[in-house]
């Protein structure tokens, strides 16, 4: 992990492991993985970025963000969103390292596959 990705929990330490937890399983998934370390997010690329982490603005824990051609529903999906046809952005709060289990991973993973074929059409 970067400084930089140190510093933006600096205000939130509380959600670092969990942060530290999620990059660590996404890296030993895509090894090749670069993350990007920005004033309201952390972005996770694979040649296309897959996916995001930031703070959320209300409550405790990690907000992790993804996009996929169609929408989830459930419990843990806090919100959804299709900004363009086709492209559903979905948020989901962590609160806890346990959280990032099968079903989160299969989303990123369902995720790292749409950005890999979404750039591929470029």
């Amino acid at each position: 992990m970067t400084g930089e990705a140190l510093l933006f929990f600096d205000k939130m330490p509380d959600s670092l492991p969990i942060y530290s937890a999620l990059e660590q399983r996404l890296l030993n998934t895509y090894p090749d993985m670069t993350v990007k370390t920005q004033k309201t997010q952390i972005s996770f690329y694979d040649g296309f970025c897959f996916g995001c982490a930031s703070l959320p603005r209300k409550g405790k824990g990690l907000l992790v963000t993804f996009g996929l051609p169609f929408r989830l529903d459930g419990d843990r999906i806090y919100v959804a969103t299709e900004p363009y046809p086709g492209r559903w952005t979905h948020h989901v709060i962590v609160k806890d390292t346990h959280e990032i289990d099968a079903e989160l991973l299969s989303w990123m993973d369902m995720a790292h596959e749409f950005a890999l074929r979404k750039g591929k059409k470029k």
